[in-house]
């Protein structure tokens, strides 16, 4: 009996023009020989959509079956339920809940894929959900290894783990070959896909003496010991409460702690001031997570706090504010959590960012260029995202924090005087503003180059295309770049064809002055 390979995909999800074009953009670096393409999209820009999309396609073209691997239960169930809306009969692989498993679409834990050492036969293709977090995975590479003629899309809003392009003998390649740019998260906040975001940041936690620690995806961030000694002190959390009081009351929160204690007395001084609050960790059964996320969900409390649970698939885009009580210098921890309150909701004009942890003038803010290059695992490459200096600065009168080099405040228009001695009070909040030039730092400069130089091998520019293009962007001609390429973005492709029309213009101004002589 023939197969009706289109009727088993079910019909085609609608996307968004963006989401097509990373769809079509994923399948023609497969079409061209990759086997391994890691798909970047941000935080609320639908990458399961995506996977979805993709799914069907596979299962209308082809015999085999489509694997899809999550490294937590929350999102093994997560990414099911959205493929199973789509009309697919879908398996699971985790744990206890193992069931399915005949089904042409499986989606797996890597955990219980590794402990039970599954053995897929006739795989059309390997979809890996959060594909960061496989550079720093033995699992997933074995996985892969014993795999290695499968083709794998990956998808991860956080492309920047260490070694995501380090090449492997036993894959005869990298672990990913190439990264497709969806959308940038300014390019999703303008086209309002994704909501503004405001934020007030605090003067640092002193981090000073703080010792560095190796994260899974290969950065570097703040021992643990360290935070909780920094963070967890009465007169901090007492600090959280006044100004989410004086700047969110009301509005659905969820706060990212340093640890479970810490989250539990943040949760104590919420109910002590009269707002109503839980917190959520790892440890509680599913029962109960369920039961306390249904609630949140509903509005029978305001405040949600938690470590880190929450920062990969959490969806609920009414909550307006997020309270970040955790100092870090990851920019994948960082842009993982910040997304959590992105997504636009009825009524919703702007999220609200309360940094009390000095991360946003540490590393930058969340909608800023992003190194979109795939690290090689070379020892040159530090693992750390972090801005480069200066700072920006708070505003002494009404602490918004102003982007670095500005005297006037923006908000304010306060200009102070030229002295040495103004300090910041601690703990005031200050908004943070980024509407000023964006600084050159040297990662910029290098994604630049990077997608300088696939524009020219497409169209077939010379090496000097490259290098003018270069330096029309930042006044210098490139030293000590790396001959890498990277998926052009939309606000490059545009800042190039206005390149254009002012050249253009430009030499017709110039024979118009001829004809007259």
């Amino acid at each position: 009996m023939t197969t009706n390979h289109s009727a088993l995909a079910g019909e085609i999800i609608s996307l968004r023009p963006y989401q097509s074009n990373v769809v079509d953009a994923t399948r023609a670096a497969l079409r061209a020989g990759k086997r391994r393409v890691l798909t970047y999209l941000p935080t609320g820009g639908g990458k399961t959509r995506v996977a979805t999309a993709i799914t069907q396609m596979t299962l209308a073209k082809s015999s085999g079956r489509v694997i899809v691997l999550a490294n937590r239960k929350q999102l093994v169930h997560q990414f099911a339920a959205a493929l199973r809306a789509a009309g697919l009969d879908v398996g699971i692989a985790q744990g206890e809940n193992t069931a399915g498993l005949h089904h042409r679409v499986v989606v797996c834990s890597i955990d219980t894929i590794h402990a039970r050492n599954y053995t897929f036969d006739d795989v059309a293709l390997f979809i890996i959900d959060e594909a960061h977090a496989v550079a720093g995975s033995e699992k997933y590479r074995r996985l892969l290894f014993r795999f290695n003629k499968v083709p794998v899309i990956g998808l991860s809003a956080t492309p920047f783990a260490r070694g995501l392009g380090k090449h492997y003998d036993e894959l005869h390649g990298a672990l990913f070959e190439e990264l497709v740019v969806g959308a940038t998260v300014q390019q999703l906040v303008d086209d309002g896909f994704l909501t503004d975001l405001e934020i007030y940041a605090p003067s640092k936690p002193d981090m000073a003496g703080a010792k560095l620690t190796r994260t899974p995806e290969g950065e570097q961030d703040y021992r643990q010991a360290d935070i909780d000694e920094a963070t967890d002190r009465p007169e901090l959390v007492g600090d959280i409460i006044r100004h989410w009081l004086k700047l969110a009351a009301g509005r659905k929160t969820i706060v990212f702690a340093s640890s479970i204690a810490h989250s539990k007395h943040i949760v104590g001084q919420f109910q002590a001031a009269g707002v109503t609050a839980e917190h959520l960790d790892c440890y509680m059964d599913d029962d109960t997570r369920a039961d306390i996320l249904g609630k949140f969900e509903r509005g029978d409390f305001t405040v949600l706090s938690n470590v880190a649970l929450l920062s990969e698939g959490f969806d609920l885009p009414n909550t307006f504010c997020m309270i970040l009580a955790r100092p870090t210098r990851s920019l994948t921890r960082f842009l993982q959590m910040v997304g959590r309150i992105l997504r636009p909701a009825p009524g919703k004009t702007h999220a609200l960012l309360l940094d009390h942890s000095g991360s946003v003038q540490r590393i930058g803010h969340p909608f800023d260029d992003l190194p979109l290059d795939l690290d090689d695992g070379s020892p040159n490459k530090s693992g750390c995202q972090e801005r480069e200096k200066p700072e920006p600065k708070p505003c002494p009168s009404c602490k918004f924090v102003k982007p670095a080099g500005t005297r006037k405040c923006p908000k304010c228009s306060f200009e102070p005087e030229r002295q040495n001695d103004i300090e910041v009070i601690d703990g005031e909040l200050e908004r943070f503003d980024r509407k000023a030039k964006k600084p050159a730092t040297p990662d910029r400069k290098q994604h630049v180059y990077s997608q300088l130089l696939q524009v020219a091998r497409n169209k077939g520019y010379s090496p000097g295309w490259v290098a003018h293009k270069y330096r029309a962007m930042f006044d210098v001609w490139p030293r000590n770049m790396r001959d890498v390429t990277a998926t052009p973005t939309g606000e490059l492709l545009s800042w190039l064809k206005s390149q254009e029309i002012r050249f253009a213009k430009g030499r017709e101004k110039h024979q118009e002055g001829r004809s007259h002589v």
